[in-house]
Protein backbone atom coordinates (compact mmCIF):
# COMPACT_ATOMS: atom_id res chain seq x y z
CA UNK A 1 0.00 0.00 0.00
CA UNK A 2 3.00 2.28 0.09
CA UNK A 3 2.61 4.62 -2.88
CA UNK A 4 5.35 4.49 -5.50
CA UNK A 5 7.83 7.32 -5.72
CA UNK A 6 7.94 9.13 -9.02
CA UNK A 7 9.23 12.31 -10.55
CA UNK A 8 6.88 15.17 -11.20
CA UNK A 9 6.88 18.79 -12.23
CA UNK A 10 6.65 21.60 -9.73
CA UNK A 11 7.66 25.20 -9.20
CA UNK A 12 11.38 25.76 -9.23
CA UNK A 13 12.82 25.51 -5.75
CA UNK A 14 9.64 24.03 -4.22
CA UNK A 15 9.56 20.26 -3.79
CA UNK A 16 6.03 18.94 -4.24
CA UNK A 17 4.93 16.85 -1.25
CA UNK A 18 1.96 14.47 -1.26
CA UNK A 19 0.66 13.43 2.14
CA UNK A 20 -0.56 9.85 2.42
CA UNK A 21 -2.83 8.60 5.19
CA UNK A 22 -2.33 5.25 6.83
CA UNK A 23 0.77 3.16 7.24
CA UNK A 24 -0.47 -0.38 6.72
CA UNK A 25 2.14 -3.02 5.98
CA UNK A 26 -0.40 -5.59 4.81
CA UNK A 27 0.47 -7.30 1.54
CA UNK A 28 -1.67 -8.61 -1.27
CA UNK A 29 -0.26 -10.87 -3.98
CA UNK A 30 -2.06 -11.74 -7.20
CA UNK A 31 -1.31 -14.60 -9.60
CA UNK A 32 -2.96 -14.87 -12.99
CA UNK A 33 -3.30 -17.17 -15.98
CA UNK A 34 -3.88 -15.91 -19.51
CA UNK A 35 -5.94 -18.61 -21.21
CA UNK A 36 -5.92 -18.90 -24.99
CA UNK A 37 -7.71 -21.38 -27.22
CA UNK A 38 -8.05 -21.17 -30.98
CA UNK A 39 -11.55 -20.16 -32.03
CA UNK A 40 -12.62 -19.01 -28.55
CA UNK A 41 -12.43 -15.79 -26.57
CA UNK A 42 -9.34 -15.38 -24.44
CA UNK A 43 -9.77 -15.54 -20.70
CA UNK A 44 -7.91 -14.47 -17.63
CA UNK A 45 -8.18 -16.33 -14.33
CA UNK A 46 -6.65 -14.76 -11.25
CA UNK A 47 -6.38 -15.45 -7.56
CA UNK A 48 -5.52 -12.88 -4.91
CA UNK A 49 -3.74 -13.89 -1.72
CA UNK A 50 -4.04 -11.73 1.35
CA UNK A 51 -1.04 -12.06 3.63
CA UNK A 52 -1.37 -11.82 7.37
CA UNK A 53 0.82 -9.17 8.99
CA UNK A 54 2.27 -11.67 11.45
CA UNK A 55 5.96 -12.16 12.18
CA UNK A 56 7.29 -15.09 10.19
CA UNK A 57 4.20 -15.30 7.94
CA UNK A 58 4.80 -15.99 4.25
CA UNK A 59 4.77 -12.83 2.12
CA UNK A 60 4.31 -14.43 -1.29
CA UNK A 61 2.57 -17.30 -3.06
CA UNK A 62 3.61 -20.83 -2.14
CA UNK A 63 3.73 -23.61 -4.72
CA UNK A 64 0.44 -24.90 -3.28
CA UNK A 65 -1.22 -21.58 -4.15
CA UNK A 66 -0.03 -21.94 -7.75
CA UNK A 67 -1.24 -25.55 -7.74
CA UNK A 68 -4.69 -24.33 -6.73
CA UNK A 69 -4.62 -21.71 -9.50
CA UNK A 70 -3.65 -24.32 -12.09
CA UNK A 71 -6.76 -26.27 -11.17
CA UNK A 72 -8.43 -23.76 -13.49
CA UNK A 73 -8.60 -26.59 -16.00
CA UNK A 74 -11.88 -27.42 -14.25
CA UNK A 75 -13.23 -24.01 -15.35
CA UNK A 76 -11.71 -24.33 -18.82
CA UNK A 77 -12.77 -27.93 -19.37
CA UNK A 78 -9.59 -28.73 -21.30
CA UNK A 79 -5.99 -29.73 -20.69
CA UNK A 80 -3.60 -26.89 -19.90
CA UNK A 81 -0.28 -26.07 -21.50
CA UNK A 82 1.38 -23.87 -18.92
CA UNK A 83 4.18 -21.51 -19.91
CA UNK A 84 5.96 -20.27 -16.81
CA UNK A 85 8.88 -18.07 -15.95
CA UNK A 86 11.58 -19.29 -13.60
CA UNK A 87 10.09 -18.07 -10.34
CA UNK A 88 11.37 -20.27 -7.52
CA UNK A 89 7.87 -21.44 -6.53
CA UNK A 90 7.20 -22.50 -10.14
CA UNK A 91 10.34 -24.65 -9.96
CA UNK A 92 9.52 -26.16 -6.55
CA UNK A 93 9.77 -29.93 -6.23
CA UNK A 94 6.12 -30.18 -5.13
CA UNK A 95 4.94 -28.29 -8.20
CA UNK A 96 7.05 -30.47 -10.52
CA UNK A 97 5.64 -33.62 -8.90
CA UNK A 98 2.09 -32.27 -9.27
CA UNK A 99 2.66 -31.59 -12.98
CA UNK A 100 4.15 -35.06 -13.50
CA UNK A 101 1.19 -36.75 -11.80
CA UNK A 102 -1.47 -35.08 -14.00
CA UNK A 103 -1.66 -35.84 -17.70
CA UNK A 104 -3.87 -32.79 -18.39
CA UNK A 105 -1.00 -30.46 -17.41
CA UNK A 106 2.01 -29.76 -19.62
CA UNK A 107 4.59 -27.26 -18.35
CA UNK A 108 7.12 -25.29 -20.41
CA UNK A 109 9.66 -23.07 -18.69
CA UNK A 110 10.56 -19.75 -20.28
CA UNK A 111 14.25 -18.93 -20.52
CA UNK A 112 15.71 -16.92 -17.67
CA UNK A 113 15.34 -13.14 -17.97
CA UNK A 114 12.65 -13.32 -20.65
CA UNK A 115 9.66 -11.43 -19.19
CA UNK A 116 8.88 -10.13 -22.69
CA UNK A 117 7.71 -13.68 -23.60
CA UNK A 118 5.23 -13.85 -20.71
CA UNK A 119 1.75 -12.43 -21.53
CA UNK A 120 0.92 -12.12 -17.81
CA UNK A 121 3.63 -9.46 -17.43
CA UNK A 122 1.66 -7.28 -19.87
CA UNK A 123 -1.45 -7.80 -17.69
CA UNK A 124 0.40 -6.32 -14.73
CA UNK A 125 1.48 -3.42 -16.93
CA UNK A 126 -2.16 -2.77 -17.88
CA UNK A 127 -3.14 -2.85 -14.23
CA UNK A 128 -0.34 -0.49 -13.16
CA UNK A 129 -1.10 2.00 -15.93
CA UNK A 130 -4.85 1.77 -15.40
CA UNK A 131 -6.79 1.81 -12.14
CA UNK A 132 -3.83 1.74 -9.75
CA UNK A 133 -1.90 4.55 -11.45
CA UNK A 134 -1.43 7.68 -9.36
CA UNK A 135 -3.41 6.24 -6.46
CA UNK A 136 -2.45 6.42 -2.80
CA UNK A 137 -4.56 3.74 -1.16
CA UNK A 138 -6.30 4.81 2.02
CA UNK A 139 -6.56 1.31 3.51
CA UNK A 140 -6.24 -2.36 2.51
CA UNK A 141 -9.89 -2.53 1.50
CA UNK A 142 -9.41 0.36 -0.94
CA UNK A 143 -6.46 -1.47 -2.51
CA UNK A 144 -8.44 -4.72 -2.71
CA UNK A 145 -11.45 -3.05 -4.34
CA UNK A 146 -9.25 -1.26 -6.86
CA UNK A 147 -7.35 -4.44 -7.78
CA UNK A 148 -10.51 -6.49 -8.20
CA UNK A 149 -12.16 -3.74 -10.28
CA UNK A 150 -9.10 -3.42 -12.51
CA UNK A 151 -8.71 -7.16 -12.99
CA UNK A 152 -12.43 -7.54 -13.70
CA UNK A 153 -12.15 -4.78 -16.31
CA UNK A 154 -9.39 -6.75 -18.04
CA UNK A 155 -11.37 -10.02 -17.77
CA UNK A 156 -14.35 -8.47 -19.54
CA UNK A 157 -12.20 -7.32 -22.48
CA UNK A 158 -10.77 -10.38 -24.26
CA UNK A 159 -9.09 -8.08 -26.80
CA UNK A 160 -6.81 -6.80 -24.00
CA UNK A 161 -5.82 -10.38 -23.16
CA UNK A 162 -5.24 -11.07 -26.88
CA UNK A 163 -3.06 -7.96 -26.99
CA UNK A 164 -0.93 -9.36 -24.18
CA UNK A 165 -0.20 -12.44 -26.31
CA UNK A 166 0.43 -10.33 -29.41
CA UNK A 167 2.88 -8.21 -27.40
CA UNK A 168 5.03 -11.28 -26.80
CA UNK A 169 5.32 -12.11 -30.49
CA UNK A 170 4.13 -15.66 -29.76
CA UNK A 171 1.17 -17.32 -31.48
CA UNK A 172 -1.22 -20.17 -30.76
CA UNK A 173 -0.51 -22.05 -33.97
CA UNK A 174 2.69 -24.06 -34.14
CA UNK A 175 4.91 -23.30 -37.11
CA UNK A 176 4.45 -25.63 -40.07
CA UNK A 177 7.53 -27.70 -40.86
CA UNK A 178 9.14 -27.00 -44.21
CA UNK A 179 8.38 -29.43 -47.02
CA UNK A 180 11.10 -31.92 -47.77
CA UNK A 181 12.16 -32.16 -51.41
CA UNK A 182 11.45 -35.48 -53.06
Amino acid sequence: MTPPRARTWGRRGQTPVVRVRGHSRRRISVAALCCYKSGEQSRMIYRPRFHLPLPGARKSFAWTDYRDLVRAHIQLGDPIVLVWDNLNTHLAVGMKQYAAEHDWLTVFQLPSNAPDLNPVEDLWSLLRRGPTANTAFANPDHLTRTLRRGLRRIQLRPALIDGCLAGTGLSLTPPTPPLKPQ
